[in-house]
């Protein structure tokens, strides 16, 4: 079979490898082209543009870009017909998935949606887009089956989160021997995750950084992004004590003591780590008044959403500043607040559905497109 899949982002990219390496487990002629990252690419196929020259945050910054959106939705649509798939996967990045996914249903395509997009966030009326072109979805938060099920009466498949697979697939790190390797003291680590777009990263560090002289007794480390090379990283490793690892988040957050997470998938990697984390968010303020305004939700961060309380807490906006950052990050390095907050880690373990995520997608996706083919 042939599988074309789009991912428009860093964790995009490792959910669509991991899938990718389930399908070959399922299809021994599976063939793959795609939209992703080197994670898709050392699976096998072909690369067509990678998600660093897709990645537009906040509503303004769409704007300004919109040309080059426009240009990349009509290569892709030119792209899909000259490799004519047996499916197309989707995974997550609705903005420019949803435009293919339209056409591509006009033209006799099979849609299959991997990862679905947080419309119980926010426009919520795309239920009627997914509904009109999606043939499968293929759902990893424990309430999206219930909002589009019954709330929507359109079935899904929970499959579990992938994260669950990358994480336990994952080998041990001596944090000794890490420290080491990387040239770091003995002193505990704060990892900082400041998010993978260039905007996003220089917002979210400035304020990190600007506390690392009150935490003396600790190391910071910032987890570069794969989407960035070093030399963009250059200007916040000027203070002392901060230091940073490039493509080794994983093992960064294994042998962490805390961590300030930018909101979004970081914050679920960095609970299903254990590491006990201050979210935090800050946009530009015309992206956030209109964010604002559309997104109906309690909580920013997946670990709040998903267990339905406030388990780690959320800076956002003009509350994401130095001083509330220190006091955020001297309550989560405390012995008894790490004790309580490490139980509300494993109820979010189990209610999201164990491992195999990956397999049962592949799995899902195989059987129904051959059956198709029959």
């Amino acid at each position: 079979m042939k599988y074309y899949l789009i991912a428009g982002e860093a964790s995009g990219d490792l959910h669509g490898a991991n899938l990718m390496k389930a399908l070959k487990q399922q299809d021994a002629e599976a063939e793959f082209r795609f939209w992703g990252g080197e994670l898709m690419e050392k699976v096998g196929g072909t690369l067509v543009k990678h998600y660093r020259e897709l990645a537009f945050m906040g509503f303004v910054e769409v704007i300004f870009n919109l040309r080059t959106i426009f240009k990349n939705i009509a290569r892709c649509k030119k792209d899909i017909e000259a490799y004519q798939p047996d499916v197309i996967i989707y995974i997550d990045y609705p903005g420019f998935n949803f435009r293919i996914m339209k056409w591509a249903k006009k033209k006799g395509y099979k849609n299959h949606y991997y990862i679905s997009p947080q419309i119980w966030a926010w426009k919520e009326g795309r239920i009627k887009e997914i509904k009109r072109d999606v043939d499968a979805m293929y759902v990893i938060l424990p309430f999206e089956k219930e909002f589009y099920e019954k709330k929507h009466q359109f079935p899904v498949h929970f499959v579990g989160h992938p994260l669950i697979d990358a994480i336990s697939n994952r080998d041990q790190v001596d944090p000794k021997v890490f420290k080491k390797e990387h040239g770091m003291d003995e002193r505990p680590i704060i990892a900082l995750l400041p998010g993978s777009r260039k905007q996003e990263i220089t917002k979210m560090l400035s304020v990190m950084l600007s506390i690392v002289e009150n935490f003396k007794d600790y190391q910071f480390v910032i987890a570069g992004a794969p989407s960035q090379d070093r030399e963009f990283y250059s200007p916040f490793i000027q203070k002392q004590n901060v230091h940073l690892l490039l493509n080794k988040t994983y093992d960064l957050l294994s042998v962490s003591q805390a961590a300030l997470v930018t909101s979004g998938t970081a914050t679920l990697e960095t609970a299903l780590f254990k590491v006990p984390q201050v979210v935090c968010y800050k946009g530009s303020r015309a992206s956030y008044e209109i964010a604002k305004r559309v997104i109906n939700l309690k909580y920013i961060s997946l670990v709040n959403l998903i267990l339905d309380k406030e388990v780690v807490t959320e800076l956002i906006q003009t509350d994401f500043n130095s001083k509330s950052l220190q006091k955020e990050l001297t309550t989560i390095l405390d012995p008894y607040q790490r004790a309580k907050l490490f139980l509300d880690y494993y109820d979010l373990e189990q209610k999201l559905g164990g491992r195999g995520a990956s397999e049962k997608t592949a799995q899902l996706i195989f059987q129904q497109i051959q059956q198709l083919a029959k």
